[in-house]
C-alpha cells in the first residue's frame, strides 16, 4: 500500500488551463487549490474537481508554495502548476514508484516537457528542465529567488523518467507577458536583497544564455522555434539587468522606475 499524496495547485484566473491540470490529478487522494482571487470562472470550474479551495493574497510564489504544503493532510506532497498536466505515463510510474518506495526516497523529480507554437520542445535549455515535485511533507519546503522558486528536501530523491506536460505559453503576445512580469520580480528580487547592476552582467549574460542555450543544449534541432526560444531566453535576461538598473536610477533618484505597460498582476505585488 503506497503513502497517500494530496495534490497542490496555486491558482489566478487560470480558467483556461484549470480543468486540464485538476482533471489530471483525480488519481491523488487530495486535491489542494490556492487561489490569489481570481476574478474569471477559475474557482467555479475547480470546484468541480475538490472542495479543498482556499484563497490567499499573492505573497509570492515560494511563500503560496509553502502555504499550499502546510494546508495538505497526507504525508506526501505534489506540486504541480496550473499550466501543467500529469500524463497518463506519468502517472502509472509515480504510482509504481509510491509502491515500491520501502522509505529509501522522499522525493521524487520529473523531467518537464514544454508545448510551444504547437510542438513539443526536447532540445535547448526547456528540456528537461528537472524539477523536485513529489515529496514528503515534513521533510521539504520551498525556496529559492523569486519568480524561480525550488523545493529542497533532506534525504534521498529520484528522477523519473516521464515528464511533467507543461502548456506554458499560449502565444508569443503571452509569452512576451510573461518574461516581463518576471523580468519585473526577478529585478525586485535581486534589488531587494542588495544586488547592484553590473555592466559585466548587461553585457555577457545574454550572450551566454544564447551559447548555452541554442548551441550546447541543442537547441538548433528545433529550427526556427528553436532559434527563437533561444533569442526570447536572451531578451529576458536582458530585461530583468535592464530592470534591476532601472530600480537603481530610481532609487538615486534620476529617474521614476516606470511601471510596467501590462495592468498589473497580483502574482507580482506583496501582500
Amino acid at each position: 500500500m503506497r503513502e497517500k499524496i494530496s495534490a497542490c495547485v496555486m491558482t489566478y484566473n487560470e480558467e483556461n488551463n484549470i480543468e486540464r491540470c485538476l482533471g489530471s490529478l483525480t488519481w491523488c487522494d487530495e486535491i489542494v487549490v490556492l487561489d490569489s482571487f481570481s476574478e474569471d470562472r477559475t474557482l467555479e470550474l475547480a470546484r468541480k474537481y475538490t472542495d479543498h479551495i482556499h484563497q490567499h493574497p499573492w505573497g509570492g510564489y515560494i511563500r503560496q508554495r509553502n502555504m499550499m504544503r502546510e494546508m495538505a493532510q497526507f504525508s506526501w506532497v505534489l506540486f504541480l502548476d496550473a499550466d501543467e498536466e500529469i500524463s497518463d505515463v506519468s502517472r502509472e510510474e509515480i504510482l509504481r514508484e509510491m509502491e515500491a518506495n520501502d522509505g529509501r526516497y522522499i522525493g521524487f523529480r520529473f523531467p518537464r516537457c514544454i508545448r510551444y507554437l504547437g510542438q513539443w520542445i526536447r532540445y535547448g535549455e526547456w528540456y528537461p528542465d528537472v524539477t523536485l515535485r513529489l515529496f514528503l511533507k515534513d521533510r521539504g519546503r520551498s525556496v529559492g529567488e523569486e519568480p524561480h522558486d525550488k523545493v529542497v528536501v533532506g534525504g534521498k530523491v529520484k528522477t523519473l523518467k516521464n515528464p511533467i506536460l507543461h502548456y506554458s505559453h499560449d502565444s508569443i503576445s503571452d509569452h512576451i507577458n510573461t518574461i516581463n512580469r518576471f523580468a519585473s520580480i526577478a529585478a525586485r528580487a535581486k534589488h531587494s536583497e542588495g544586488y547592484r547592476f553590473r555592466m559585466i552582467d548587461f553585457l555577457f549574460r545574454p550572450h551566454w544564455r544564447f551559447i548555452k542555450g541554442f548551441i550546447l543544449r541543442g537547441g538548433f534541432l528545433h529550427g526556427r522555434r528553436g532559434y527563437f526560444i533561444a533569442m526570447m531566453n536572451v531578451f529576458g535576461v536582458l530585461v530583468k539587468y535592464a530592470k534591476l538598473w532601472e530600480l537603481e536610477l530610481g532609487e538615486d533618484g534620476k529617474t521614476a522606475a516606470a511601471p510596467d505597460a501590462q495592468p498589473p498582476d497580483p502574482r507580482e505585488r506583496p501582500e
